[in-house]
């Protein structure tokens, strides 16, 4: 005759069928077999510490979750979302990461929140593929100026619209350059009562959206005409090594004092550092030293990357080249 714990696991199989073949709920399965719910819950829980049931998860994303797990304990930041597309020509990684981005920012923005924006061409275009979904009273605000004919279209004011527009949210502009010509400028500009009031609000952001800039001349910073060859060289020597919104951070991912972030209009790192949730975009080998500067500063709490690029992060960082 079969042994009480025969009967019990044959019991605990029967309830397995019921939930995780048949599709009943625990409140279904208690009815029916006239049992508490929290049996069931108990009875399901044995089934799996006895082996009965064993749960298999299919998942092609093993290689770019173990590069997020890495960066997020390497780092401290709140999460990583890393793609995998080795044979893939940038271009096409980035619009892959603009999509990664958007479904993140979907999961953390919630009802009310006001939400900063950084120019750039890695934001504008997670604005691009940004779908449309439902929250109350969201309000964008740019992190920096906007005015400027170069690169008009991923300008702080631009990606800032274009984000209002997609969510069909209120947004604000900063109507100022990014980047003046004296600290002086820059103080009576930021003294403006309109302008005030929106960098006021972009220092209460729930969420904010960067990229990180590197200090070379094929960057934004350089090619935008914001800053000259020779301001460059000056930031290099001081040990300059990424941008992101108004500073200049060194390997260590430090604030570097300089002349050229005081001609700068919008918030620091260290107003950033308020935003709960920041959000960065940054992908590319040559972008790798500047990502890795960003982190260790502790300027950013999520990284959408690809995983060469995480590699690349994650390699220099061991090696101690940052130090």
């Amino acid at each position: 005759m079969p042994d009480i714990n025969e009967e019990k696991i044959r019991q605990l199989v029967k309830i397995s069928t019921f939930y995780y073949l048949d599709g009943l709920s625990q409140q279904e399965i208690a009815e029916q077999l006239s049992v508490s719910r929290s049996q069931v819950s108990r009875m399901l829980s044995a089934a799996k510490s006895e082996g009965i049931v064993q749960i298999t998860i299919k998942n092609p994303y093993g290689d770019e979750q173990q590069y997020e797990r890495r960066l997020k304990e390497t780092f401290g930041i709140k999460n990583a979302v890393v793609i995998n597309m080795p044979d893939a020509e940038q271009q096409m990684i980035d619009l892959h990461l603009a999509r990664a981005g958007a479904v993140l920012l979907e999961s953390i923005i919630k009802h009310h929140d006001i939400i900063g924006i950084m120019a750039g061409k890695s934001v504008n275009l997670l604005a691009q593929e940004l779908p449309f979904f439902s929250r109350k009273n969201l309000r964008f605000v740019p992190l920096v100026g906007g005015w400027g004919a170069e690169g008009a279209t991923w300008h702080a004011n631009s990606n800032t619209r274009l984000f209002g527009e997609k969510l069909k949210s209120k947004y604000f502009l900063i109507n100022a350059p990014a980047v003046v010509v004296s600290k002086q400028a820059r103080d009576i500009i930021t003294a403006e009562r309109e302008i005030a009031d929106v960098i006021e609000l972009a220092r209460q952001a729930a969420v904010s959206v960067v990229g990180i800039g590197t200090v070379s001349e094929e960057d934004t910073i350089v090619t935008s005409g914001y800053f000259s060859k020779e301001d460059l060289h000056r930031l290099r020597d001081k040990g300059a090594e990424a941008v992101v919104c108004t500073s200049f951070l060194d390997r260590n991912g430090n604030v570097i004092k300089c002349e050229e972030a005081s001609r700068m209009i919008g918030l620091s790192v260290h107003e950033l550092k308020n935003t709960q949730n920041v959000v960065a975009v940054a992908s590319g080998k040559k972008k790798a030293a500047a990502i890795g500067a960003a982190l260790r500063g502790g300027w950013i709490d999520f990284l959408v990357t690809d995983m060469a690029t995480a590699k690349e992060v994650l390699s220099l960082h061991h090696s101690g080249s940052h130090s």
